[in-house]
C-alpha cells in the first residue's frame, strides 16, 4: 500500500532526512512480527513452461541429461589477477566428496546469454547517464555470438527487450529505461525469480548464462505478492545461471545500501524474509563490483573480461541415482597449480540438483 504524503515529504526532504525517517520506520515494522508473517507468504512456484516465466527450483544448475556443467573463475588470491591459461589437468572436481572425472573443459568457447536487470526503485538512481554510458561500452566488448536481454525492476518485473544478438536493439533499450521511481521497492525477489525464469526459458541453450544487476542495494526485503526468497534463490540455482552485480558507489548509495544491510539483519531477529545479492553471487560463482560512476567503464570490461576467461568444466557423476537431490560440488587446484602459482581462488558454483525420473 502507497502513503502518497509521506512519501512527498520523503521527496521535500533531504537525502539524510529520508534515510532517518527509512530507520525509525524500519525499526518500527521489525518490532510487528505480525507483518513479518504476512510478508512471507508466497505464491507456489510453476515449474513448467508457460507465458510469464517459468518456475526453476533450488541451488544451482538443475539437468535434464547426466552431464553436469559448471562455469568457474581463478584468481589469484593476492593480487585478484585473473589465471587465464589453466588446462583441465590443473583442476580437481568433487561431488558431495567423492571425486569426479572432468570429461569437458574449455575456456570462451561457448557463446554467452547476458540479462541486464536494471533497479528502478529506492531512493536513489544507479542507472545515470554514466552508468547508461558504461553499460553500452560493455556490451561492445561481447562477441557477435553472445546475445542480450534487458529487464527492469521495482513494485514489478518488467521485460524491456528480449534476447538479441541485434546490438542496436539493446542500445535502444538502454536508452529507453523506464524512469527512476523513488516510492517504489528494491523488490529483489520479484527481480531475480522472474529473471533466472525467462534466462532459463529462452537462453541460448547451449550457451552459459549470465545475470547482471545494475543496483545501489544488494539487499532488501521480500514484497508481499511475489515468490519468497527461497523461492526465488531456487530459480536462479537452478536456472546454472551466473549472478554477478555493478554498483556505482556514491556516499548516498553506500548509505543507503549500510541502511539495508542493517534493517535486514534487525529484520532476521523477528524472522523478516530478505534476498541477499552477495549470496547469490557467491553461490554461483559470481562478482559485486563497484566503483565511482564515473569509472564504472572499467568496471564493466573488468566484468566482461572476468566472463571471458571462466572455463567451462562439465562431468557425468557417480552418483547414478536420478532423485532430484542436492549436491554439493568442490572444485579446487591441483598441486602443481598451486605449488607453481601461489594460492588461488576459485569462483564457482557450489552444488547443483541433480535429474529426477
Amino acid at each position: 500500500m502507497k502513503h502518497p504524503a509521506f512519501f512527498d515529504f520523503l521527496r521535500r526532504s533531504g537525502f539524510t532526512a529520508r534515510l532517518t525517517v527509512t530507520i525509525a520506520v524500519l525499526a518500527a515494522l521489525v518490532s510487528l512480527p505480525f507483518l513479518f508473517s504476512a510478508r512471507s507468504q508466497t505464491r507456489p512456484r510453476t515449474t513448467s513452461s508457460s507465458t510469464n516465466a517459468s518456475g526453476m527450483p533450488d541451488e544451482t544448475v538443475k539437468v535434464d541429461v547426466d552431464l553436469v556443467t559448471i562455469d568457474a573463475l581463478v584468481l589469484d588470491k593476492k593480487t585478484a589477477r585473473v589465471i587465464g591459461d589453466l588446462a583441465k589437468d590443473d583442476f580437481l572436481l568433487s561431488e558431495d566428496g567423492v571425486k569426479q572425472t572432468i570429461t569437458h573443459f574449455s575456456q570462451d568457447s561457448l557463446p554467452l546469454s547476458v540479462l541486464l536487470l536494471v533497479d528502478r526503485g529506492g531512493c536513489l538512481d544507479p542507472f545515470g547517464t554514466e552508468v547508461r554510458h558504461a553499460a553500452h561500452d560493455a556490451i561492445a566488448r561481447l562477441k557477435p555470438t553472445d546475445e542480450v536481454a534487458v529487464m527492469t525492476y521495482h513494485d514489478e518485473v518488467e521485460l524491456l527487450q528480449a534476447f538479441t544478438r541485434d546490438r542496436a536493439l539493446i542500445s535502444d533499450a538502454l536508452e529507453h529505461v523506464p524512469p527512476h521511481d523513488e516510492a517504489a521497492h528494491h523488490c529483489l525477489n520479484k527481480a531475480f525469480f522472474e529473471a533466472a525464469n525467462y534466462i532459463q526459458r529462452a537462453g541460448n541453450p547451449i550457451g552459459r548464462r549470465v545475470i547482471v544487476a545494475i543496483t545501489g542495494v544488494t539487499r532488501d526485503f521480500d514484497c508481499m505478492g511475489g515468490p519468497s526468497n527461497k523461492t526465488a534463490a531456487q530459480a536462479v540455482y537452478e536456472s546454472g545461471a551466473v549472478v554477478s552485480a555493478i554498483l556505482p558507489r556514491t556516499s548516498e548509495q553506500q548509505m543507503e545500501n549500510g541502511v539495508m544491510k542493517w534493517a535486514t539483519r534487525v529484520g532476521r531477529l523477528g524472522g523478516a524474509p530478505y534476498l541477499d545479492i552477495q549470496t547469490l553471487a557467491n553461490e554461483t560463482g559470481g562478482e559485486v563490483l563497484q566503483d565511482k560512476p564515473e569509472n564504472l567503464d572499467t568496471t564493466f570490461a573488468t566484468l566482461v573480461s572476468h566472463l571471458r576467461t571462466r572455463y567451462n568444466l562439465a562431468f557425468v557423476s557417480t552418483n547414478k541415482k536420478r532423485d532430484g537431490t542436492t549436491r554439493k560440488l568442490q572444485i579446487d587446484m591441483g598441486q602443481s597449480a598451486q605449488k607453481s602459482r601461489g594460492k588461488l581462488v576459485v569462483k564457482a558454483r557450489r552444488s547443483y540438483v541433480a535429474p529426477r525420473t
